[in-house]
């Protein structure tokens, strides 16, 4: 039973054994130098926190030409000032300080205590990093500046000691026992040297400095206790620098370079990385079953990657073939054209040849005419001879004007493969398409949400297209969001439909070819309307001037020419401002809820009034001729539009904002007054008619010219919204491009109020058309799919 429990206790400590071996070997790679590719030996930390031999360093600088560092001096092996020394009376003497003479072994490049400083600015010494591929700055004294990784030699030797098990063992440096020293237990690390127990005590005897000296498990490599500050040699690091990434001593912290850094207590820091490292250790422990899964599939991947690899091979290998069939089979037909073409010129030319022989002395039609011409008897000789005649004009003529009937040049059967040959040399496998470009003009969000984009010069052409979009959330939301998706979208729009109102919108379109799917575009962000969008065509049954207005076809475009009225105004021109103001409206009134729509002005125009008004005033409106100056829109008169009938409360009965010339009159801290030329609480004629000026020096001296409201302007947008709430009875202007808000103020709402446009000469102005009318070639079947939140 003992002998059992043993064999199990034995075998439990040789799989401890076996599982800290296998853990020690797998961290092995870890433990190498990029350099030289084995176990680290005195690693120094790069700027990019990476570690690389010192020696192997001290090597890449030099074949750098810079120049030679000092070599490394090996590490003492006697507690006394010399090697040779023995006696521990001699042992009391001090020690050199051993670490400052390392650092000044190191201290490599021309840099001496006490020289002078240089008036131009420090040379910085580029290491090339074989870890992170660039070059890093090592600074002014180079190697002397990076501290040693006093943590990597710790696990190094302890890795040394647990895999390396049959390793010789530590020896006293000091035995005198014959035959050979015993192995050390101990050793000292200031003296930097192995000791066993009789000669530990023999040199670090009590009542001496030296009983005070720190010793550890036996080692040959001696190492600092701590990390002293490279710049300084009497202080210790004990700060971090988070913006250097680097520790700092207490002097270090006091210079300029670190003014305004974030430093930390070195403390701080290491119980701060600590709890990082154990937290990421623990999450990657606890999730073992998850890096067992991704490592299946990844390596389902590779397998897959193998067979894709050989199928494309395949497909690429007959696309390849069939290329080379076409051509082959277009060889045979330009050879059989090539071989008909030169049988037909050689029957031409072969038949040539035979009407030239027939010239020849000895020919048959020259000895026939030699015998014709031994005939005497007259009318015979004529009867026969002028057959013969005939036959004699025609090889004269084809004699004297000999040209061959055919050309023996094949120039035009030659073959221009230059194109062809450009297009074999561009021959590759197929790209996915680039990130489409979104039409900032041509995009716009109105009844629906119109995207329109293209795909750039040097992109693969794309099958089709998949627009995704979502709403944005707040800033304190949890989660975005999931995307919706739009698939299958052929062409370059889209129409997305079914959106919130008054919401902000996120967009993007990614393509999508044989190669699969590209990048996405750039995000745009729409901002929904207000208000429900109201839809309406220009009426033009009221008061409708055809000489000074013309209406498109649809009824959603006018454009506005000055007519003869306004040339016979001319002659009172110059005794009184005369224009004429034509008003327009929309077929359909508003009589509850909230609505919206949106118009573009022509930037040429010269005034155009955009608002709302009562149904029922527009009609006294269209019903007074503007051509004539009437008392009623006289400002002397006592009346404008109507306002003083009514309380001094009450709302106006229109609402407009003036457009002219590229520019828009916004007044400030609400409507103008009636008399102000912009978006104000008047009819839109208030202001433009004048009676005749009177005598100047009276007006002058007895009544008070009448200032001009307070207003500003702002650029024209190239659309203009309109956001009417009937139960507030408020009108709101937007940019409708951006929605931002323009202007907003009061009008009646007390009996249907109806979209309104007046023109004070030449101008035009589009309503806007709906979306919906836009997406008739649009009317496919997509399915709307929901995807879960992408972070790019």
């Amino acid at each position: 039973m003992a002998e059992t429990d043993d064999l199990q206790a034995f075998t439990s400590i040789m799989d401890a054994l076996l599982r800290v071996s296998s853990n020690m070997k797998s961290m092995e790679s870890e433990l190498q130098c990029p350099l030289c590719k084995e176990m680290v030996k005195q690693p120094v930390v790069l700027p990019c926190l990476h570690s690389v031999c010192l020696v192997c360093a001290s090597e890449v600088l030099v074949q750098h030409g810079y120049p030679v560092p000092d070599p490394v001096t090996s590490e003492p092996s006697s507690p006394a000032s010399t090697p040779h020394t023995r006696s521990p009376r001699q042992g009391r003497r001090p020690l050199p300080k051993t670490e400052r003479l390392d650092r000044v072994v190191r201290s490599g490049f021309g840099t001496y205590p006490g020289r002078r400083r240089r008036e131009a600015p420090p040379l910085s010494i580029p290491f090339p990093c074989p870890s992170c591929q660039c070059d890093v700055e090592l600074g002014e004294r180079g190697l002397a500046d990076c501290l040693r990784n006093l943590t990597l030699e710790r696990v190094v030797e302890r890795y040394r000691h647990t895999v390396s098990l049959g390793s010789p063992p530590v020896m006293c440096q000091f035995c005198k026992s014959p035959p050979a020293p015993l192995e050390a237990t101990k050793s000292c690390t200031d003296c930097r040297a192995s000791f066993c127990n009789e000669c530990f005590k023999l040199y670090h005897p009590w009542g001496t400095p030296r009983a005070q000296h720190e010793y550890m498990a036996p080692t040959l490599t001696f190492r600092p206790k701590v990390l002293m500050c490279p710049e300084h040699d009497q202080e210790k690091v004990s700060f971090y620098c988070k913006s250097c990434q680097r520790l700092v001593c207490a002097l270090c912290k006091l210079r300029r370079v670190h003014a305004g850094h974030k430093v930390t207590p070195v403390a701080n820091a290491y119980q701060a990385l600590k709890e990082k490292l154990t937290k990421g250790i623990s999450y990657i422990l606890a999730n073992q079953e998850l890096v067992q899964s991704q490592i299946g599939q990844l390596q389902a991947l590779i397998t897959q990657t193998e067979i894709n690899s050989s199928s494309a091979r395949e497909e690429a290998g007959h696309c390849l073939g069939e290329l080379c069939a076409a051509l082959e089979e277009r060889q045979g037909a330009l050879f059989q054209a090539l071989e008909a073409s030169r049988q037909r010129r050689a029957a031409a030319l072969a038949a040539q040849v035979s009407e030239r022989q027939a010239l020849l002395e000895h020919a048959g039609l020259l000895a026939f005419t030699q015998e014709v011409l031994k005939e005497t008897d007259h009318s015979c000789f004529v009867q026969a001879a002028k057959q013969i005649h005939n036959r004699m004009v025609k090889a004269t003529e084809s004699l004297q004007n000999f040209s061959p009937l055919v050309d023996s040049s094949f120039k035009h059967f030659q073959l221009d493969v230059s194109q062809e040959l450009k297009l074999l040399s561009e021959l590759n496998f197929i790209r996915a398409p680039l990130a489409p470009v979104i039409d900032t003009q041509r995009t716009l969000a109105y009844d629906h949400v119109y995207l329109c984009w293209r795909l750039p010069v040097d992109s693969a052409p794309a099958w089709h297209y998949t627009v995704e979009f979502r709403r944005t959330e707040p800033r304190g939301a949890k989660l975005p969001r999931l995307w919706r998706r739009l698939e299958e979208v052929s062409g370059t729009s889209a129409v997305i439909e079914r959106l919130e109102i008054d919401c902000m919108y996120v967009l993007r379109v990614k393509g999508f070819n044989k190669a699969g799917f590209g990048e996405y575009s750039e995000e745009i962000y729409l901002h929904t309307p207000p208000a429900p969008v109201l839809n309406f065509f220009l009426d033009a049954r009221w008061g409708f001037h055809g000489d000074r207005l013309i209406l498109s076809k649809d009824q959603r475009a006018v454009r506005s020419v000055p007519g003869v009225s306004l040339l016979q105004a001319a002659e009172r021109a110059l005794t009184s401002c005369h224009l004429t103001s034509d008003l327009l409206i929309g077929d359909m009134a508003v009589t509850q809820g909230r609505h919206y729509w949106a118009c573009s002005v022509d930037p040429g125009s010269y005034l155009v009034k955009v608002g709302v008004g009562l149904e029922a005033r527009l009609q006294e409106w269209f019903h007074v001729p503007q051509d004539v100056a009437s008392p009623r829109y006289d400002p002397d008169s006592g009346h404008d539009s109507g306002a003083e009938d009514a309380a001094i409360d009450s709302p106006p009965p229109f609402s407009f904002l003036t457009v002219g010339m590229g520019k828009v009159l916004l007044p400030q801290g609400g409507p103008c007054p009636s008399g102000g030329g912009g978006s104000n609480a008047t009819s839109p004629g208030v202001g433009l008619q004048q009676p005749a000026p009177r005598d100047h020096s009276s007006q002058s001296s007895h009544q008070p010219q009448q200032q001009p409201s307070q207003c500003l302007t702002a650029p024209l947008p190239s659309r203009l919204g309109v956001c009417l709430d009937f139960e507030k009875g408020r009108v709101s202007f937007y940019d409708a491009t951006s929605l931002r808000p323009l202007w907003e103020g009061p009008v009646d709402c007390s009996a249907p109020v109806c979209p309104a446009f007046s023109f004070i000469g030449g101008g035009a102005l589009q309503v806007q058309e709906l979306v919906a009318n836009r997406s008739a070639e649009q009317q496919q079947s997509r399915r709307v799919t929901i995807q879960s939140p992408v972070t790019n």
